[in-house]
């Protein structure tokens, strides 16, 4: 008789789970925790009736969580026999296990690199905006008011974006960052990664120098990296400005954050980057407007009338990551290539969603909710900013702002992995800083979101996390090697 898998571990990451959350959501995301974490494969889960007693949930709240995990290949059960963990990634003993299909370098190197992580959710998960207070209603009626038998031509391939969306687009730009373009300049994409990836195959080849500042946005380095580019980091300090460079090599493309620093969160400083582009001539510059926040946008370098300078941005941190539509803005000479390539290696679609984002965005909508939200996001931080401040070894927190991410850092000597390992040990997820800077550049910290949690269940996590970092720093301060 296998073993019962305990109790206590899933209680835990059930009660650590967001409130606004729906209880079956909660309930499905603490089981898949505890199945991969805390429960050895084989475990025979508590009957259905304990579970539902400890959870506090109806039998139908349970029923639902086990029927996705089990399509999902996480639980297995036997009429009148029970239910059982399993491991999707493991096999019987009886099976010889197959080959590893060899994959390529390019692959490889992604998925080695030392951002590669397959937890996206979990409080303190930097880059996720709150989901649970997005007006879905609203975005359900608008959807449902253009997918009428006349519009069946939103059914087709789009090419280069909705055009309503793309005017859309142009009034918010010119609202929130008092951008002047014109909307044959804009091209809509999947995501920023997609803008993003379009403009590494476009403008560099496999060797081509691509600029970063240090620490970087671990998931454009990816896609440089992926695409074949060489990726060159230089470290910048906001009292200082960049670090002198140690490479002669000619820089194709400098990528920058746009006018919000991701990952310390604080505002980028636009005379810093624009003496940098003087000195080493990049030939393009991209700017991806990634913590999208209202107050600061003269730090972007962004020039619509500028034959080298694109934008990259995305609706994902203001509404919710399932969108994947953003857009990219481009001199009027390269929107034509830009578009046919786009064409051809990804193809475009999802007018559907297009047409709604633009109804969206011509409504008001887009602009009611982040002046709500904003609001929100700001008293976030500063519950945050005062919890962390007090953390002895903590020599720096970003300042509160509208954003969803805030950054701790730590004295040079502090390993922020084994930090950040320790915090994941007590169910507080973050990123460690010293993985996305350069070799040159010993910043030790953490990356904290702020859009998983609220109210409440905000303010006792990260009280929480206040103690459990003070004694991860009274114990844990290693060198890193």
């Amino acid at each position: 008789m296998p073993p019962t898998a305990p109790l206590s571990p899933l209680l835990e990451r059930f009660h650590h789970q967001p409130e606004r959350l729906g209880k079956s959501v909660r309930v499905e995301q603490a089981l898949r925790l505890a199945i991969l974490h805390d429960w050895p494969d084989g475990s025979r889960l508590p009957p259905h009736r304990t579970l539902c007693r400890e959870l506090r949930v109806a039998r139908d709240t349970l029923a639902q969580a086990m029927r996705r995990l089990m399509d999902e290949g996480y639980i297995v059960t036997g009429q009148g026999q029970g239910t059982w963990t399993h491991h999707p990634t493991s096999r019987p003993d009886s099976v010889s296990p197959l080959p590893t299909p060899r994959l390529s370098k390019r692959a490889e190197a992604v998925l080695h690199t030392r951002s590669a992580s397959q937890i996206q959710s979990g409080a303190f998960m930097p880059g996720i905006p709150d989901i649970t207070q997005f007006p879905m209603a609203k975005w359900r009626q608008l959807y449902a008011s253009v997918t009428v038998p006349r519009n069946a031509l939103l059914l087709s391939y789009s090419s280069g974006g909705y055009g309503p969306l793309k005017r859309a687009i142009r009034d918010f730009l010119w609202r929130w960052r008092h951008l002047d373009c014109s909307t044959d300049q804009i091209i809509i994409t999947e995501g920023t990664h997609n803008g993003i990836e379009l403009c590494s195959l476009a403008l560099t080849d496999p060797g081509d120098h691509v600029l970063m500042e240090s620490p970087c946005y671990w998931g454009a380095r990816t896609i440089f990296a992926a695409t074949g580019a060489t990726v060159e980091s230089i470290a910048w300090h906001p009292e200082t400005g960049h670090a002198p460079r140690r490479s002669s090599h000619p820089i194709r493309l400098a990528y920058f954050t746009g006018s919000h620093h991701y990952p310390l969160s604080i505002p980028t400083s636009r005379s810093q980057r624009q003496e940098l582009c003087v000195r080493l001539r990049p030939d393009f510059v991209l700017e991806d407007d990634y913590e999208f926040t209202g107050e600061d946008g003269a730090n972007l370098m962004f020039d619509s009338r500028s034959a080298h300078h694109l934008l990259v941005g995305s609706f994902s941190k203001l509404m919710f990551p399932g969108l994947r539509l953003g857009y990219l803005v481009a001199p009027k000479a390269l929107v034509a290539p830009l578009n046919q390539l786009r064409s051809e290696v990804f193809r475009e679609g999802r007018l559907l969603d297009q047409a709604t984002l633009a109804q969206f965005i011509a409504k008001g909508e887009l602009d009611a909710w982040y002046r709500h939200i904003q609001r929100d996001y700001l008293a976030r931080q500063q519950v945050m900013h005062d919890q962390l401040i007090q953390v002895p070894g903590v020599i720096h927190v970003s300042p509160p702002s509208h954003s969803i991410s805030l950054c701790v850092q730590f004295a040079q000597e502090v390993d922020d992995k084994r930090i950040a390992s320790r915090l994941l040990q007590s169910h507080l997820i973050t990123r460690p800083l010293s993985p996305f800077c350069a070799e040159n550049d010993p910043r030790s910290g953490l990356i904290l979101g702020v859009g998983m949690l609220s109210g409440r269940t905000l303010a006792a996590e990260a009280s929480r996390l206040r103690d459990v970092l003070t004694r991860c720093l009274q114990v844990c301060v290693f060198r890193r090697t």
